[in-house]
C-alpha cells in the first residue's frame, strides 16, 4: 500500500482542495450570484453533457487502463494507443451529425418542462466531448502511474473557472449566455492542457496497423460503455429527470444537497486513480495474494474516511442549512440518502477496478445496464410522488442493490471479500459516536457550532482508531503525525 498510499494522499489533497472551491462555488457563490432557476439550468447542462461522456469516450479510458501493461512490443503498443486515441470518433463523429440535424426535436425534449434548456444542445455536445477526450489523455498519464497532475486538472480547473465566470456574472461583466460558453471553453481548455501533459509524458507514433488482439479490445470498449454510462447514469440521472417533472429551481436545491453528499466520495476517487491501474496489473499477472490484500485494506480505509464524513455532514446538517439562503434548506432527507449511498460505495474498495479488469466483465457490464434502466424506473416512480426527495431515495436504492450485486459478483467468482473484523469494528464505532452526538448542539453562530462539534466527533473516532489500532494504514498515518 506505500505507493498507493502516497499517490492516494497527494491525489485527496488536491481533491479536496477542488471540493473546497466546490464548496464556495456551491454553497456560496451559486446560491447568491446566481438565481436557483439559472442554476438549475447549469446543472442540467452538465449533468445531461455527463451522461453523454461516456458514450463519446467509447471506453477507451478503461481500455487503456486494461490492456496497456499486456503489449510486451513497442510496436504493438503504438499501434494500441492510435487506436485508443482514434476510437472515441467513431461516436463522437455521429453524435454531432445528429446534434446538427436533429438539434431542434433534442431541444424540444430536453426542454419538456423547463423551456430555458432548449438552446443549449450544442453547449451539452461540446462538453461532453470535452470530457470524453479529457479522460483519454487522463488515462494515458494514469498508467505510468502518474495520476497528480491529471487529478489537479480533473478537480480544480473547471471548478477555477466556474468561479472566475461566477464573479464576472455578478458584476454584470458577462450574461449567463457567455456564463455558459465560458463554461464550454474552460472543458474545452482542460482538456488540451490535459493532451499536453500526457503526450509530455509518453509521444505517441502514429500507425495504422491494428495491435494483435484488436477485437477483443473493440469488443472490451465497447461493453465497457454500458459500465460507464451505469456509473453515470446513477450519479446524473436524478438532476436530468428532475428537470423532465419539476422546476429548474428545484434541480439546483437538489444540486446543493448532493454536492454535501458527494464530498463522502472524494477519498475514494483520490485513492482510485492509483489502485485502478495497479488492480489490472496484480490481475494481468494473477497475484490473487497481493489482490486480496489491496480489497481489504482500500475497503477499510475507506469506510473509515467515508463514514468520518458521512458523520460529519449528518450530524452538523441544520446548522449548515442555515448558512444557505432559506429557499435551499429543504435538502436534509436528500443529504441522508445519498451520502449513505457513498459510504456503501466507499465500503467497497476497488471492487469496481476488479470486475473491470477482469475477463468476467460483459456479464457485469449487462448487468449494469439493467441497473441504469432501475435507476430511472425509480426516479420514474418516486419524483412524481415525493419531488426531490423522491429522488434522492431512487439513487439509494439504486446504488444499494447495485453494489451488492457486485459485491456479491466478485465474492463469488474470485473468492475475495472486503469485509474483514475491523470492518465490524468501524461499523460499531461508527454507530456509537453517531448515536452519542445526534442530539448534542450548541447555541453559538452556526459556523462556531459546527466547527466545535466536528473537532468533539474528529477527536473521538481518531482517539479509538489509533488507540485499538484498527487500522495499520490509518495507525501509521497518525502515528507520523503525532511525532511530528
Amino acid at each position: 500500500m506505500g505507493i498507493v498510499l502516497k499517490q492516494s494522499l497527494n491525489n485527496t489533497v488536491v481533491t479536496y482542495l477542488g471540493f473546497a472551491i466546490g464548496a464556495v462555488n456551491t454553497l456560496f457563490l451559486y446560491t447568491n450570484f446566481m438565481t436557483p432557476e439559472h442554476y438549475g439550468l447549469v446543472q442540467v447542462v452538465l449533468s445531461v453533457a455527463a451522461v453523454l461522456m461516456p458514450v463519446l469516450a467509447f471506453g477507451v479510458p478503461n481500455a487503456l487502463v486494461k490492456f496497456y501493461s499486456g503489449f510486451a512490443s513497442k510496436t504493438q503498443q503504438e499501434s494500441f494507443l492510435t487506436m485508443m486515441l482514434l476510437l472515441p470518433l467513431l461516436f463522437i463523429l455521429p453524435v454531432a451529425l445528429l446534434s446538427h440535424f436533429a438539434n431542434a426535436a433534442i431541444g424540444a425534449f430536453l426542454s419538456n418542462r423547463n423551456p430555458i434548456v432548449e438552446d443549449y444542445v450544442w453547449h451539452i455536445f461540446f462538453i461532453g466531448m470535452a470530457m470524453a477526450y479529457f479522460e483519454v489523455f487522463y488515462a494515458w498519464a494514469r498508467v505510468r502511474m502518474k495520476s497528480v497532475f491529471g487529478n489537479f486538472l480533473k478537480e480544480l480547473f473547471c471548478r477555477l473557472g466556474q468561479s472566475l465566470l461566477l464573479l464576472l456574472l455578478y458584476f454584470d461583466i458577462i450574461g449567463m449566455d457567455l456564463f455558459i460558453l465560458g463554461l464550454v471553453g474552460f472543458y474545452l481548455l482542460r482538456t488540451l492542457v490535459m493532451k499536453w501533459y500526457a503526450f509530455a509524458l509518453h509521444m505517441p507514433r502514429i500507425t495504422f496497423s491494428l495491435p494483435k488482439n484488436w477485437r477483443e479490445v473493440l469488443r472490451y470498449s465497447a461493453l465497457i460503455i454500458l459500465g460507464g454510462s451505469t456509473a453515470i447514469v446513477l450519479m446524473e440521472v436524478d438532476k436530468v429527470m428532475l428537470n423532465h417533472f419539476l422546476d429548474l429551481e428545484n434541480v439546483a436545491y437538489y444540486a446543493v444537497a448532493g454536492f454535501m453528499a458527494t464530498s463522502i466520495a472524494v477519498p475514494s476517487r483520490a485513492m482510485h486513480q492509483i489502485t485502478y491501474p495497479m488492480t489490472a496489473n496484480y490481475l494481468n499477472n494473477h497475484a490473487v495474494g497481493a489482490l486480496r490484500q489491496l480489497y481489504q485494506k482500500s475497503s477499510l480505509t475507506l469506510f473509515i474516511v467515508a463514514g468520518l464524513l458521512f458523520l460529519l455532514i449528518v450530524l452538523n446538517i441544520n446548522d449548515l442549512y442555515q448558512l444557505l439562503p432559506a429557499g435551499y434548506a429543504g435538502g436534509v432527507m436528500i443529504v441522508f440518502w445519498l451520502g449513505l449511498a457513498k459510504v456503501y460505495d466507499a465500503l467497497l474498495g476497488n471492487n469496481n477496478s476488479i470486475l473491470y479488469n477482469s475477463r468476467y466483465y460483459r456479464s457485469i457490464l449487462f448487468f449494469g445496464a439493467f441497473l441504469a434502466v432501475l435507476a430511472i424506473g425509480f426516479n420514474l416512480w418516486l419524483i412524481p410522488r415525493y419531488g426531490i426527495n423522491g429522488a434522492a431515495i431512487a439513487s439509494f436504492l439504486a446504488y444499494f442493490i447495485y453494489n451488492s450485486l457486485k459485491l456479491y459478483y466478485v465474492r463469488r467468482v474470485f473468492g475475495l471479500s472486503p469485509f474483514t473484523g475491523e470492518t465490524l469494528k468501524v461499523t460499531a464505532l461508527l454507530l456509537i459516536v453517531g448515536v452519542l452526538f445526534y442530539t448534542f448542539n450548541f447555541s453559538f453562530h452556526p459556523l462556531v457550532n459546527i466547527l466545535l462539534k466536528s473537532a468533539l466527533i474528529i477527536a473521538i473516532y481518531l482517539g479509538v482508531l489509533y488507540r485499538f489500532k484498527i487500522s495499520e494504514d490509518v495507525h501509521g498515518l497518525l502515528s507520523k503525525f503525532l511525532k511530528r
